[in-house]
């Protein structure tokens, strides 16, 4: 679903058939080889796993950025001595998500996180600093993750990621559950984009109980 630590940095193509749309998506930028479409905002690696770029869209009504201005939820007051848990410190990583990335986006055939997906290692390093964790590569003992996830059109920015913990109660995994069935529920129309963004920078945790009817 997310597995940032072993990523390699480079961009993938949204997959969207283009057999199934009389005019590119919202938000596309170009027309992979095999008929599909990337939401890349950067044209190095677009549409690497499908068969390079057939055309890029740059000037058919399509959006310059694909994924629009980072929103924050909250105000990122502290960038040291944050605290750390399961949830994250809201004065540091209040959550943010893309302006671009509405329900239409995520919700369309073939959305896939890999195009969005851009968190350096320096990011990641930087996020363990502001937690007062040494930078270093950690394994699965911890992840740096979105707050909001990427699934529900989380940005990649500092102020949504935080060192989530990879075991206990309320570990990366329980939350990596949560992200598919939010998004579930967003797309069938049973929650709000913004109620499920608004619970994961809250507290994800009490947003579990409400769509599992338990506690994580």
């Amino acid at each position: 679903m997310k597995r940032f630590l072993l990523l390699p940095l480079a961009f993938f193509a949204l997959a969207v058939p283009a057999a199934t749309a009389s005019s590119p998506p919202p938000g596309a930028t170009a027309l992979c080889r095999d008929g599909t479409y990337s939401f890349s905002q950067h044209r190095s690696g677009t549409c690497s796993y499908h068969g390079g770029v057939a055309r890029w869209l740059t000037g058919t009504g399509t959006s310059r950025s694909a994924t629009g201005a980072t929103v924050l939820l909250g105000r990122r007051t502290r960038t040291s001595e944050c605290r750390r848990s399961a949830l994250p410190d809201r004065r540091c990583s209040p959550g943010a998500y893309y302006s671009r990335l509405t329900r239409a986006v995520i919700c369309a055939a073939g959305f896939r996180t890999g195009t969005i997906r851009n968190v350096p290692q320096a990011e990641k390093f930087a996020v363990e600093r502001e937690y007062g964790l040494a930078p270093a590569y950690y394994g699965y003992s911890i992840e740096i993750d979105h707050i909001v996830p990427l699934e529900l059109g989380g940005s990649n920015s500092l102020a949504n990621l935080f060192p989530e913990p990879g075991s206990g109660t309320a570990d990366y995994h329980v939350k990596d559950a949560l992200e598919n069935r939010a998004k579930a529920w967003v797309c069938e129309g049973r929650l709000s984009l913004p109620a499920a963004r608004r619970g994961f920078a809250t507290d994800w945790e009490a947003l579990y109980r409400r769509l599992y009817g338990r506690a994580p």
